[in-house]
């Protein structure tokens, strides 16, 4: 046996060695990955269990100093309150007219509005994008009281249109954001390509472009389709009238000076999340699908 073949073959254990010694590693650093994002998710259900388990305990229940972890079993009494409770319907009607429109007239208009940042250089496009930002980083704290008064001139004040329009001045820059990116993303190469295969500019869109920006939409429509549903500032200052109630102000019924009604706030903020969750069942693969290809691109 010559030197050179024992020399390869004793080089040879070090190189097995370390691939061993990479795999344990790999293998450990995999199970620390796992061992955290279980502990993430507990601690962001954990809000959610302790909620839906609050609205099946009773009142004493509720108030022992030392919680049940596992209550058993309760009452559906604070549900039946919850459905029955005064403006409930009208409520969930409000928000319902409020977001959609919202949503539908954000997302077309922010489609548009994509479109014309990402595939054509006008002037003051930059100071148009830096005024997108800028809008997103203005506290809405900030705003309440100017929108307040401009709304009360204009009599939009408890009316859902200027409920509507005050999300829209919020909504709209995210959407707009978001769709550039989508659209950015997608090579006009592929426009032209159609065009020359003969289709027309608005053809070659709506047959290669679109397609690849339908999940954007979806995507974006659910993002906005949370900031409007969750809010509750604005709602909460504009529409004082009870039957113009959002739910999220609804929900605010249920803290009076009084008391707090733990049990029927809970089983209805459960009743408004049970359509919710199973919108986002349907939708989940279109929102996975944007938090990977809404990248941001120059």
């Amino acid at each position: 046996m010559s030197a050179v073949t024992v020399g390869r073959r004793r080089g040879a254990v070090p190189a097995i060695h370390s691939k061993r010694a990479g795999g344990v590693k790999s293998k450990h650093g995999g199970l620390i990955a796992n061992v955290i994002g279980v502990l993430v998710i507990i601690v962001m259900l954990f809000p959610v269990y302790w909620a839906v388990a609050t609205s099946f305990k009773r009142g004493l229940d509720m108030n022992r100093i030392t919680p049940e972890w596992f209550p058993a079993p309760g009452t559906l009494q604070h549900y039946r309150d919850a459905w029955n409770k005064d403006y409930f319907l009208s409520s969930l009607k409000n928000s319902a007219i409020v977001v959609a429109s919202v949503v539908v007239i954000a997302i077309v208009v922010a489609f548009f509005g994509a479109i014309a940042i990402a595939r054509t250089k006008f002037r003051g496009r930059r100071a148009y994008i830096v005024l997108i930002m800028g809008i997103q980083m203005i506290p809405q704290v900030a705003l309440i009281v100017p929108l307040f008064v401009l709304l009360s001139k204009f009599g939009l004040q408890n009316k859902l249109f200027g409920l509507t329009v005050t999300y829209l001045a919020f909504v709209l820059p995210f959407c707009v954001w978001t769709l550039r990116g989508f659209v950015a993303n997608i090579p006009k190469d592929l426009e032209e390509a159609a065009m020359i295969d003969g289709c027309s500019r608005a053809g070659a869109f709506m047959r290669v472009t679109f397609p690849l920006i339908a999940p954007g939409l979806v995507a974006t429509a659910i993002f906005a389709f949370i900031q409007a549903w969750n809010e509750f500032i604005f709602a909460y200052v504009i529409m004082q009238q009870n039957s113009k109630w959002t739910v999220n102000i609804w929900l605010a019924s249920f803290i009076t000076q009084q008391q707090i009604d733990w049990g029927g706030l809970m089983a209805g903020a459960t009743l408004l999340a049970i359509p919710i969750v199973i919108l986002f069942m349907f939708v989940q693969r279109f929102v996975a699908t944007g938090l990977t290809a809404g990248a941001v691109k120059g």
